[in-house]
């Protein structure tokens, strides 16, 4: 590990796309650490947002674009999508070479519709860099591993994360550079990162001018429905409500310009095969990237979490959410949430490529919440069928703190503090 630089889960994944694609393209929010790991596997590199070179590579693209590609592999393109002209470049030079791992691009932003000739299937792998999780931040020890819940292992840990030292990573939240900051700082890096959202990059993203205010209402009613499944009108009337006015088209220009920027990322429902014909619910549950992203726009600080326990259980939810997603990954996973028409609901479901899956709830403690959870758990498990959708590899509770354990019945009981991929 270079000094400075904590052990990421895209690591593996990188390498492994590099071996087997002639191009790997990384995406994910800003600062959330693409460049710094695509750096790690690069022979030659090329930064198109540097100031004192951009002009030069914009007007290199229009006679020349090859130029920018020329360098030892592979070659990094850091945010190739300020000179989208380039993807069909590195898709071009992969056809005519014939190897693989020869470029990596980086990209926090995804360009219009159309902006590029080809979509790079079977060339360009895509990889997705979240803000880091509380394994790679040092902050969760690692003693259980969600591949060994899928394996049916018997698990045990201790988890030594505090409520308040919780509170206080949910707040930072996991972008690299404030992990190691002195705690001011750590705090203030989040909310820099949100100002930047309002007033400049979502009206970049696209080129669109957007009102900030009316951005920045946005996401405070996102983040006061963070965790919920709340529908796109209940968002829209809190916006009304704050003294905004906003359409249903302002709304879904402004939400999807949040998406290309990789600072939304909703939550899908899972709709399993079932015994009865319960309804399902079908709306998204929205969640930023990151929860210190809700935290910053709830004014939210270590402090005051503590002394609010319903917030502090819904951006701890989100939290979570964070934290799966990054570890479901590694195995080809994807995260969804379980909700019928009678209330009954898991606040994620793991379901791997091959099929498998696990449930979970997520409760920040408490022996009573935690026995409701997993009575609810074994409630869901009653109404699938079994023989379209699989038995579940595992039904866990996802607490903050404690021990983790297997119960009786079956159902694991893991804090956050304990996990890893």
């Amino acid at each position: 590990m270079e000094e400075g630089y904590l052990d990421r889960t895209a690591d593996k994944e990188l390498d492994s796309a590099l071996a087997t694609f002639g191009a790997v393209l990384i995406v994910g929010p800003k600062w959330c650490g693409k460049t710094w790991t695509a750096e790690r596997r690069a022979a030659s590199r090329i930064y198109l947002q540097d100031v004192k070179e951009r002009e030069r590579y914009r007007e290199a693209a229009k006679v020349a674009p090859d130029l920018l590609l020329d360098g030892d592999a592979p070659r990094l393109i850091d945010e190739w999508q300020t000179i989208p002209i380039l993807w069909d470049g590195v898709r071009f030079e992969v056809d005519q070479r014939k190897k693989k791992g020869q470029f990596i691009l980086t990209g926090s932003a995804v360009p219009s519709d159309g902006i590029t000739m080809h979509t790079g299937t079977g060339r360009i792998s895509r990889l997705v860099m979240r803000p880091m999780s509380l394994f790679e931040s040092l902050e969760s020890n690692g003693s259980v591993s969600l591949s060994s819940l899928f394996e049916g292992k018997d698990i045990r840990g201790t988890s030594e994360l505090a409520l308040e030292k919780l509170a206080f990573a949910l707040v930072r939240g996991g972008w690299p550079a404030s992990i190691c900051e002195e705690e001011t700082m750590a705090l203030r890096h989040a909310r820099e990162y949100v100002t930047a959202i309002v007033n400049s990059d979502v009206s970049r993203v696209d080129g669109v001018e957007r009102n900030p205010k009316r951005v920045q209402k946005l996401m405070v009613s996102i983040a006061r429905n963070v965790s919920t499944a709340a529908k796109k009108t209940t968002i829209i009337n809190d916006v009304i409500d704050d003294g905004e006015t906003i359409s249903d088209k302002t709304f879904n220009s402004y939400l999807n310009a949040l998406r290309r920027l990789f600072i939304v990322e909703e939550l899908p429902a899972w709709s399993p095969s079932l015994r009865s014909r319960t309804a399902l619910r079908t709306s998204p549950k929205y969640h930023f990237t990151d929860p210190s992203v809700a935290a910053v726009l709830l004014r939210a600080s270590p402090k005051n979490l503590m002394q609010d326990f319903k917030t502090f259980g819904l951006l701890f939810e989100s939290l979570c959410i964070r934290d799966l997603r990054v570890y479901a990954q590694t195995m080809e996973g994807e995260v969804s949430y379980y909700r019928d028409g009678s209330d009954l609901e898991a606040d994620a479901i793991i379901q791997l490529y091959d099929g498998r899956w696990g449930a979970i709830e997520v409760k920040m403690g408490g022996q009573e919440d935690i026995d409701k959870a997993a009575d609810n758990l074994k409630k869901l498990l009653e109404k699938i069928d079994h023989e379209k959708t699989g038995e579940p590899a595992f039904l866990m509770v996802l607490t903050a703190t404690g021990f983790a354990y297997r119960r009786e019945d079956g159902v694991y009981i893991v804090p956050i503090g304990c996990l890893k991929d």
